[in-house]
């Protein structure tokens, strides 16, 4: 039996590996919804996802360089992301990361930028750059959840910034467990630099983040791009697996929110709105 129940997750399209790690006649174990699946090449240089414990092969895609799945019959495609088809950028994997923690913690701490300063010092944030201006936050016609006109102080916004600069952001939460942010990009006013997490639940309390950057080329590396992801994300586990409960509450009287969490506030009431509950404490 699948314990998770929730048919908006079941009948979606999930990332469950990183194409670069797979090679011609190996293969990988990995889990989604605690069910283990074996990820392969077949001798035609395709990718195979096989459901362990039946021996069920299930639907696949390769796209950004991610094998994807689905432990049901997804009724929509896999996310469209236009900066990827643009030439003069990186589409770069930043690694996938196991985490301990259910993968909607992930989300919200993906779209708080009040951590910036104590997380990721000297880096994303810095005292006494610590208030969260206000922004603004919507949902859109497309059920997604857009936060826009967030600007944040940064010391060093990206791998080759020089100096701090004023950073804009903007955050999209496309699924439940897909959310990305567009930033500034130091060379480029009028365009963004572009991240976006695919998070793979394994368990209700455990997940693996995918992401995948979409920089513009000029004055950065795609080493530099993956290091400086691999930093930062190595500041956030060990804060996200501290996490108490692991699974995100989802009463609004559980945590108290402050004026800076709005988005997060929005993404509860709209994980509540579609009835996910896996990886989450519902509400009463």
């Amino acid at each position: 039996m699948v314990s998770c129940h929730d048919r908006i997750l079941l009948d979606d399209w999930h990332a469950v590996a990183d194409l670069e790690q797979l090679k011609s006649g190996a293969h990988l174990k990995t889990e989604l919804f605690e069910r283990v699946l074996k990820v392969s090449i077949q001798p035609n240089g395709m990718p195979a996802v096989t459901l362990c414990a039946e021996g069920r092969d299930l639907p696949v895609q390769v796209k950004y360089g991610f094998v994807w799945t689905s432990l049901g019959t997804p009724d929509r495609g896999i996310i469209d992301i236009p900066e990827a088809l643009e030439a003069d950028r990186y589409l770069v994997s930043g690694g996938s990361f196991p985490v301990k923690v259910s993968g909607l913690r992930v989300v919200e701490n993906f779209l708080d930028m009040g951590h910036f300063p104590f997380v990721h010092t000297g880096w994303l944030g810095e005292e006494p750059h610590t208030e969260v201006a206000p922004y603004q936050v919507e949902l859109t016609s497309d059920d997604e959840i857009i936060a826009t006109e967030c600007f944040f102080h940064q010391p060093v916004a990206s791998p080759t910034a020089d100096g701090g600069i004023e950073v804009e952001y903007k955050y999209r939460v496309y699924r439940p467990y897909i959310v990305a942010l567009y930033k500034t990009n130091p060379l480029y006013p009028d365009r963004m630099d572009y991240i976006v997490l695919f998070i793979q639940p394994v368990g209700p309390e455990s997940c693996v983040v995918h992401n995948m950057l979409c920089y513009i080329k000029e004055g950065m590396s795609e080493p530099d791009i993956r290091w400086f992801m691999q930093l930062i994300f190595a500041q956030d586990k060990p804060i996200l697996e501290n996490q108490i409960p692991r699974r995100l509450p989802l009463d609004p009287r559980a945590e108290t929110p402050i004026r800076a969490d709005k988005v997060a506030i929005l993404y509860r009431r709209w994980l509540r709105d579609h009835d996910v509950n896996y990886g989450a404490i519902p509400a009463a």
